[in-house]
């Protein structure tokens, strides 16, 4: 079923049984927010529903399932690659109201939500009693648990605690025929069976639908401090980076800002940069009170190599957060610099930045296109922007032949094309670049086992035949 198939009178009358008219648009004019995400792709949905209930999603799969109806689930719509755009049509199923807590278990360092709670309100939770969940992606305060799983979306903290594969005991699912489907443990070791649930962990709602998610907690360090270094150029950073992921302290951020992007900020905030920073690292360390100095000390001398410029601790809870709002003026300057722009989350070994921030400046005369580049250093995950105007004839096509070539430059440097925003629309007719027609092969059969009918978020994920 297309965009423009008029969804069966027999299917609606379901619907409508199934959910309440508070919990049902049909109306284009309702439907239409729900058709996009942040990647600024839309296709209108024939319908959107409100699931409020597990066993809700699993009568809604199946009716699709009857009638042949593609469904995709979504959260809060803050994906970056077109992942939740419905783009067969078909039925979008929100789970932004299954937002309840089910257990919280601080005794295990567990709790157990459902897929619509936000990543802020479960931190929220947890740091009342001394906790904190790891992933933090940008959007934290938005964004929902069931999305940052649909994605494996990590955030700066990823560098020291893991991402949501590493921090997830055990989900509830539906599966595409409808199936239940409990996968996973509530104790920190497990062994029995195929690791389920790390293959539906980033699988962008391609194999089930999460509707509910234990997850491994992990206690709030005692104190943290936050570090600015400054470098003459990108080469003196990235050396600055593996020196110190290579010795025993690990941060518990790494961020890398290059010079082009700082260029932006100092026309878009206030800020103390040198003129002549090439590139920037803001570190944070955390740990017990009594030792955290310590670590910093260590994180710093380990930082230190001939091109840097100047590196300084905050001192001040103030002094942290204007450190920080470097950091985050980023986006907002960069929509406001290209509007249209291209953001990608490309990952290198650590040791490759240099030749890929490199190899970028070339494509970036090559196609007469501003890159701007920043992200999470300590994994070598960077968000490779794309400055383009599409209102310009012809810069949208330039701007998708630059696209390939930084993802060829990736991969010939040992990259993988996505480190947490996943693949959805924007890297699907890339993948096959990176993995080998066995591997999608196999993929394929995977899909087909739990989604036998092809229901399921459709048109994502791989290649099209």
């Amino acid at each position: 079923m297309t965009n423009n198939t008029p969804l069966p009178a027999e299917f609606l009358a379901a619907l409508s049984t199934l959910f309440g008219a508070s919990d049902l648009y049909t109306a284009p004019e309702d439907c239409w927010a729900y058709g996009y995400d942040n990647s600024r792709r839309h296709s209108l949905p024939l319908a959107v529903v409100f699931a409020t209930t597990h066993e809700q999603v699993q009568a809604l799969v199946r009716a699709c399932n009857h009638y042949g109806i593609a469904l995709t689930a979504r959260g809060r719509g803050t994906g970056t690659t077109g992942a939740s755009v419905p783009v067969t049509g078909g039925i979008v199923v929100s789970l932004e109201r299954m937002d309840k807590l089910i257990e919280f278990s601080p005794e295990n360092r567990y709790i157990t939500v459902e897929a619509g709670m936000t990543n802020q309100c479960l931190q929220d939770i947890v740091q009342q009693h001394g906790f904190f969940w790891p992933p933090d992606p940008t959007s934290a305060a938005y964004c929902s648990v069931g999305g940052n799983l649909a994605c494996n979306a990590a955030g700066p903290r990823a560098v020291k605690y893991g991402t949501p594969r590493e921090n997830t005991l055990g989900l509830w699912a539906v599966t595409g025929l409808g199936d239940d489907l409990r996968v996973g443990v509530y104790t920190s070791k497990g062994v029995v069976g195929y690791d389920l649930t790390r293959l539906l962990i980033g699988s962008e709602g391609t194999l089930a639908i999460i509707t509910r998610a234990t997850l491994k907690l992990t206690p709030l360090p005692e104190a943290k401090l936050t570090i600015r270094a400054i470098y003459r150029s990108v080469a003196d950073a990235a050396l600055a980076v593996s020196a110190i992921m290579a010795q025993p302290v690990i941060p518990c951020a790494l961020e890398f800002i290059d010079g082009n992007a700082l260029n932006i900020i100092r026309q878009n905030a206030p800020c103390e940069l040198p003129n002549t920073a090439g590139a920037l690292l803001m570190i944070e360390v955390d740990g017990l009170a009594a030792q955290v100095a310590l670590a910093a000390e260590k994180v710093a001398a380990s930082a230190q190599n001939d091109g840097l410029l100047d590196i300084r601790l905050a001192t001040s809870a103030a002094e942290v957060q204007a450190l920080w709002q470097i950091r985050k003026a980023l986006a907002p300057a960069l929509r406001k610099a290209a509007p249209h722009k291209i953001n990608e989350d490309v990952v290198v070994p650590v040791t490759a930045i240099p030749a890929l921030i490199a190899g970028l400046e070339q494509l970036s005369k090559q196609h007469q296109l501003p890159i701007i580049n920043f992200g999470h250093a300590g994994n070598g995950n960077i968000h490779v922007n794309l400055l383009l105007d599409a209102t310009i004839p012809g810069q949208k096509d330039n701007a998708q032949r630059c696209l390939a070539a930084v993802f060829s430059l990736v991969l010939s440097l040992n990259g993988t094309l996505s480190g947490e925003h996943g693949v959805g629309l924007e890297k699907r007719d890339f993948i096959d670049w990176e993995l080998s027609a066995n591997a999608l092969a196999l993929m394929r059969g995977i899909k087909r086992q739990f989604d036998p009918n092809g229901i399921l978020n459709p048109d994502k994920m791989f290649p099209l035949e």
